[in-house]
C-alpha cells in the first residue's frame, strides 16, 4: 500500500511547478526534498502513520489544483498595498533578495568586508640565519 502512496507523490512532484527565481526557497522543491526524506526506502518504505500521509497528500493535491483558487475567486490581481502578481514575483526573485540583504547591512559593514585583508594562508616561520 505504501508504494501506491509513493507513487501517488512522485506524480504530485512531477506536477508540481518549480520557481527558477527562486533557487532553493520554492515550495515545489521543498517538496521534493521531503519526499525524498519521507520515503527514503522508495515503495518499500514503512509508513508510521498512513493516515497522516493521505491527509497531507489531499491536502498538497488541492493547493496544486487550485480547488480553493477557483472557490474563493480574487476581485483584483493586487494584495492590500497595491502590488501586482509580478511585482510580487520581481521582489521576491533570489537575486533581488540578496541585493536588499546587501543594502540592509549599512555602509560601514559593507566597507568594512570590501577593505578588509583575510589571511587563508598562516604565515611560517622565517628560516634562521646562524
Amino acid at each position: 500500500m505504501s508504494a501506491a502512496r509513493y507513487r501517488r507523490f512522485l506524480k504530485l512532484c512531477e506536477e508540481w511547478p518549480r520557481d527558477e527565481s527562486k533557487k532553493g526557497r520554492d515550495l515545489g522543491t521543498f517538496l521534493r526534498q521531503r519526499v525524498t526524506h519521507a520515503f527514503r526506502e522508495g515503495e518499500n518504505t514503512q509508513l508510521s502513520d498512513p493516515e497522516k500521509c493521505d491527509q497531507i497528500y489531499e491536502s498538497l493535491a488541492r493547493i496544486n489544483t487550485n480547488v480553493y483558487r477557483e472557490r474563493f475567486p480574487r476581485t483584483r490581481d493586487t494584495s492590500f498595498t497595491g502590488v501586482t502578481v509580478e511585482e510580487c514575483r520581481m521582489l521576491l526573485a533570489t537575486g533581488n533578495m540578496q541585493q536588499m540583504d546587501e543594502e540592509k547591512k549599512g555602509l560601514w559593514k559593507t566597507l568594512t568586508e570590501r577593505f578588509s585583508t583575510k589571511q587563508d594562508v598562516t604565515p611560517e616561520k622565517a628560516p634562521e640565519n646562524k
